[in-house]
């Protein structure tokens, strides 16, 4: 089918959203038991870890993992933000750097100023927000960024939500007194695709869109660790518990440039394998052999494709063995434990 598609459903009893394009499953959220991704906690700050350049803070969800411990006294009430998944055994990741994000725009505090996304370019457009911004918020310590999903949106729908957010950040960044407390739940796959889904798609809500719409057969070939890639190419991509592999192959294909095909097109469909299976960490690509001289190609492939995605990854480069590494935000759980 045509178009996009935005289906709202749920999946082994958990809220669950999937983005379709063209008939290709371009994303996928999952809910999961684990504390959601912009969670807002009430904590306590422990004693620095001597050497991990952090200090573990006590939420009511466990033991959480600050990197900032700049003026940070054992015993100081803070409040934190989730800001990913932690690896099994290992304390939740949380920074005080705390953002509001919505539809249209990120609030954020201890940050001042007005920005507008880079993305839209018109002058008069970008007059025209900056005249509903400052009409709707004031905030001396307190920035406020309107995102690109302005372009199209009516204004008053802008200004309401800019309002809103601000309302709700001057909240709960003043409720800095009591025990520990989780202060926001963060945002559950249906309000995260309404939030990061914004270019025009049929939305569907009705009970077993997953399964209508052929959803559940495109998860459960994310069980596969193979990726086709067309032209007889592909790729296995298979988390391990240190990294993730990436093994691409050429197939049948035994022309001169079949390696460098292959590999290209492994680039460019890496970033949306990574976040429908909800890999991250460290990703070592074993790229099918090529000349040294195609790799600057590949590398431009990887470098475009990783600029359209939305989770922070690293490029690292090239190893004397010949692979190619990559650093990724765990901004998600793999989907093998969300659907364990």
């Amino acid at each position: 089918m045509k178009g996009r598609q935005i289906i709202l459903d749920h999946i082994q009893g958990r809220e669950a959203a999937a983005l379709l394009v063209d008939g290709r499953l371009e994303d996928l959220l999952i809910d999961s038991d684990q504390p959601r991704v912009g969670a807002i906690y009430r904590a306590v700050a422990e004693r620095p870890m001597k050497g991990q350049g952090g200090l573990f803070v006590s939420t009511p969800d466990g033991k959480a993992f600050l990197r900032q411990v700049k003026g940070i006294a054992p015993g100081d009430r803070l409040l934190v933000q989730v800001t990913g998944y932690a690896e099994p055994g290992k304390a939740i990741p949380v920074t005080t750097r705390v953002l509001f994000k919505s539809r249209f725009a990120i609030i954020t505090p201890g940050a001042p100023g007005l920005n507008i996304s880079r993305q839209i370019k018109d002058d008069d457009l970008r007059d025209e927000l900056t005249g509903i911004a400052r009409a709707v918020f004031e905030g001396e310590e307190t920035g406020l960024i309107l995102r690109s999903s302005c372009v199209d949106a009516d204004p008053e729908e802008i200004a309401e939500d800019v309002a809103a957010m601000a309302d709700l950040a001057a909240a709960v960044m003043a409720d800095t007194e009591g025990e520990i407390e989780k202060l926001t739940e963060g945002d559950g796959p249906h309000d995260q695709a309404w939030r990061e889904w914004t270019d025009p798609a049929d939305i569907i809500t009705e009970p077993g869109g997953f399964e209508d719409h052929g959803v559940l057969e495109r998860i459960d070939a994310l069980q596969s660790p193979l990726a086709t890639l067309g032209g007889g190419a592909s790729m296995y991509v298979e988390p391990t518990r240190a990294l993730v592999a990436v093994d691409v192959n050429t197939g049948r294909d035994t022309s001169p440039a079949a390696a460098l095909k292959a590999n290209i097109a492994a680039a460019r469909d890496l970033p949306r394998q990574l976040r429908l299976r909800g890999l991250g960490g460290q990703i070592t690509l074993d790229v099918a052999p090529m000349p040294k001289k195609d790799r600057r190609a590949f590398e431009l492939a990887v470098k475009s494709a990783f600029r359209a995605d939305s989770i922070d990854t690293v490029l690292a480069g090239w190893t004397p063995l010949g692979h190619y590494e990559l650093q990724r935000k765990r901004d998600r759980l793999p989907l093998s434990e969300v659907l364990a």
